[in-house]
């Protein structure tokens, strides 16, 4: 204890050095190794000791005023005992920390701005998928992940649907949050997804409900298919017409759209659309590389099945969109690669939401239904095939389902009624047999 600074560490000691010390140490003139040290927080009540391997260790026992002078002495002399026995306090202390950290970076916000931030970045949609999870689920943010339960989940919904959120806008916001958690679980940061076999609690659909999405799942009929055509020119000649006013007006230097076939994207980009059934991010995604004219081809990975499905597929293309594709590529100069309808203000692709203007004023010249949305091109594509006759699984695959299921829940209904042609054909067969019976009896 020589060179030292000794006391009995009683509680009137510790009162009187927490108002004079602010550094250094004091060792209790009792206990061996039991200390107090003067520090920013104030003092702290410290163990010093030999493990078995004579190394020296401190552990910290706590700090005075939350911890007696009493209990402080208590905890040393507990400590002593599992040294006593070839125990290690401090390493159970280091482990503690280590455990508190690791729950630290196991809350969903450290996951969010770690490890899976990393992964997300590589795709295309990822940093949108953080701002989903981090806006649905802020109130979940420094929670670990393993204390997420059905109970949550349901609490959760009640409260979304509350605020008038879409049942199937939850659905999306859950659905990330639990391939976030398998991500978690597959790489070992938490045991297992929390939330496997959680599903939200569907709602009754109203009537009101039941036809809109009738309406959004639909295809159009034929006078509608004359009116589209006819909005998209009547969209051109507007845009024409307004270059003319342009360079009429102090603007000549505007390029004049009367001599070109496509007034801008639009056109071209619909067109597209109605042809090949491909999703509108399939479209702004195309690529020249991606198209063959001469063999009448598109052959490229389809983005909403990327990550489970990264291969390219390949799909034939109609005679009346290799048309419009020929005539877009050629007025765009015959690029060899690039974007097929990169934006007009930056060159880079489009927004998601880029059509959704476009669409609006086709749609309002056409005079079709403002409820008639862009997606619902992709639903005639599949639509006019089933009810032309096509087998469910080439439409399956022209519509790149990852599952002929979801064609058959879809469209299998607008199939052709050939059940009711073989029926009659049995019919028509029994009929006859009895007939040739008939006439051989009375004979």
């Amino acid at each position: 204890m020589s060179g030292k600074t000794t006391d009995k560490l009683t509680t009137r000691t510790l009162d009187r050095l927490k108002k004079e010390m602010t550094s250094g140490e004091v060792w209790d003139t009792d206990l061996s190794g039991f200390h107090v040290r003067a520090g920013k927080r104030g003092l702290s009540l410290r163990l010093s000791y030999y493990n078995h391997i004579g190394q020296r260790r401190v552990v910290t026992l706590g700090q005075y005023g939350k911890l007696t002078a009493a209990q402080g002495r208590e905890a040393a002399k507990e400590a002593l005992a599992v040294i006593a026995q070839g125990g290690d306090p401090r390493a159970v202390e280091v482990e503690a920390q280590n455990e508190a950290r690791r729950q630290q970076e196991q809350t969903l916000r450290a996951y969010l701005d770690g490890p899976y931030a990393v992964a997300q970045r590589r795709k295309k949609d990822g940093l949108a998928t953080l701002r989903r999870i981090r806006r649905a689920f802020e109130s979940w943010l420094d929670r670990p992940m393993s204390s997420f339960t059905r109970a949550d989940v349901e609490r959760w919904q009640g409260e979304r649907e509350s605020k008038g959120e879409a049942y199937s806008t939850s659905k999306r916001h859950l659905g990330a949050l639990k391939t976030l958690l398998g991500h978690a679980a597959q790489r070992n940061f938490i045991p297992d997804n929390p939330l496997v076999g959680v599903a939200l609690q569907r709602p009754a659909m109203s009537e009101d409900d039941m036809a809109e999405q009738a309406a959004q799942r639909r295809y159009l009929e034929h006078d509608e298919v004359e009116a589209l055509f006819s909005g998209l020119d009547a969209y051109q000649e507007l845009k024409r017409e307004q270059r003319r006013l342009s360079r009429a007006h102090g603007k000549a230097y505007l390029p004049d759209l009367d001599s070109v076939m496509f007034v801008d994207h639009v056109k071209p980009w619909i067109l597209t659309m109605y042809y090949t059934g491909f999703r509108p991010g399939d479209i702004t995604g195309l690529r020249w590389e991606h198209i063959n004219l001469t063999f009448r081809t598109a052959r490229k990975v389809i983005e909403k099945s990327a990550h489970h499905r990264p291969e390219p597929m390949t799909f034939p293309l109609s005679s009346a969109v290799v048309e419009v594709l020929t005539a877009w590529h050629k007025q765009k100069g015959e690029p060899k690669t690039g974007l097929v309808f990169p934006s007009h203000r930056n060159g880079k692709r489009m927004d998601r939401t880029a059509m959704q203007k476009p669409w609006a004023t086709v749609r309002k010249l056409a005079g079709l239904p403002d409820d008639l949305l862009l997606y619902s091109l992709r639903h005639n594509f599949a639509s006019q095939l089933v009810m032309a006759g096509v087998d469910l699984l080439t439409v399956s695959r022209l519509m790149a389902h990852s599952d002929i299921q979801t064609t058959i829940q879809h469209y299998a209904h607008l199939r052709p009624d050939h059940t009711r042609e073989a029926v009659e054909a049995f019919a028509k067969q029994r009929k006859s047999s009895t007939q040739f019976f008939i006439e051989n009896a009375v004979s």
